[in-house]
């Protein structure tokens, strides 16, 4: 499944920042338990962060560029039989085309940048 649309990875602000520094995301402790790193579509990653960081503050969401990725970013059956994007490698930094605050909203619900379809 090719796209242009970006993917997105849910990722610690601080977690974020060490990647930063090293040039190279070789997953959360849940990516390397799982052998490859959890990514979601727009359509997918409200209810990811529903789910999984239900309540998590000082997050990021960062959006990539999946062409950046190759044949290393597969799409796989998951979560109610959608397909997501899996990377069975590590993600350079530079495939991240932005990575923004994604707050806890008054409502508890995480607060989306303008730019999530």
């Amino acid at each position: 499944m090719a796209s242009d649309e970006p993917v997105y990875k849910i990722v610690p602000a601080a977690l974020w920042k060490e990647v930063e520094r090293s040039g190279v995301f070789e997953g959360a402790p849940v990516d390397r338990a799982d052998g490859f790193i959890h990514f979601s579509t727009a359509s997918q990653v409200r209810e990811t962060a529903r789910r999984h960081f239900a309540g998590e503050g000082d997050l990021l969401l960062v959006a990539v560029d999946p062409a950046s990725l190759g044949a290393a970013l597969r799409w796989e059956p998951s979560r109610g039989g959608d397909l997501f994007p899996h990377l069975y490698a590590s993600l350079p930094v530079a495939a991240a085309v932005w990575a923004k605050p994604l707050p806890l909203g008054a409502d508890g619900a995480h607060a989306f940048p303008d730019d999530v379809p």
